[in-house]
């Protein structure tokens, strides 16, 4: 059967890159896990036919890294159905309810970000590029898409970001209905989603059953390495 390896970019920087761009870089902790799992691949013999990537920088340096210690050939392509939801856009349709100034630390801006994200996740606002609904369906036709690439003998990676897991996570444990409301699988995907360690390996099959989730956010590629961060 066909296999899709969703990996979680490496540990990326806070506030963007050193160079000024407004793109996160990896961390030498993310090269360095991103290093540690494409070692791991290659001692499992994972030679992939294909590797699809988000189009950010820290996606393209995950594979960088992945590449060189997995020592793979394989065509590498982008899709930005991939990448992961537009965070400052739902803390930025947020801030009216925020009280207080400065900046936040980690464990406020995860409030912060918490109550952000339950009302983009509610479907009741529509003052977004982006919908939650919008969210779900791309990330959805991403896999569908993998899913038909893969065909039943095939090995795709794909690297990606936490939310894109998550979500297909939820669905394919939720038995969910692509023609429901994507707000009630919204409690499980907002627990999923901060637990996806960097450099994770989710790992779908695609075979006469259809497309199925076979395990979700190993890392024991880090447990002789560098502490896993989510």
């Amino acid at each position: 059967m066909g296999t899709l390896l969703l990996v979680r970019h490496g540990q990326s920087s806070w506030g963007g890159a050193e160079d000024g761009t407004d793109e996160e870089a990896l961390t030498p902790l993310g090269w360095e896990q991103s290093r540690l799992l494409g070692a791991a691949l290659a001692a499992r013999g994972v030679a992939p036919d294909l590797v699809v990537h988000a189009g950010r920088r820290m996606h393209r340096e995950t594979v960088e890294a992945l590449t060189v210690t997995g020592a793979w050939g394989a065509r590498t392509t982008v899709d930005e159905r991939w990448a992961d939801y537009d965070h400052g856009e739902v803390l930025r349709a947020h801030l009216p309810t925020m009280v207080g100034g400065g900046d936040p630390d980690p464990q406020q801006f995860q409030q912060w970000l918490q109550m952000a994200m339950m009302r983009w996740t509610s479907g009741d606002h529509d003052d977004y590029a982006e919908s939650f609904a919008a969210f779900t369906r791309r990330t959805q036709a991403a896999l569908s898409d993998a899913a038909d690439r893969v065909g039943r003998t095939g090995t795709i990676v794909v690297v990606t970001s936490g939310g894109p897991v998550a979500w297909l996570t939820a669905a394919m444990v939720g038995l969910w209905d692509p023609a429901s409301d994507p707000a009630e699988l919204a409690g499980p995907w907002t627990r999923l989603t901060p637990v996806v360690v960097n450099t994770s390996l989710t790992k779908v099959t695609v075979g006469l059953r259809g497309v199925r989730l076979v395990s979700f956010n190993e890392h024991s590629h880090l447990e002789t390495g560098p502490a896993p961060v989510c």
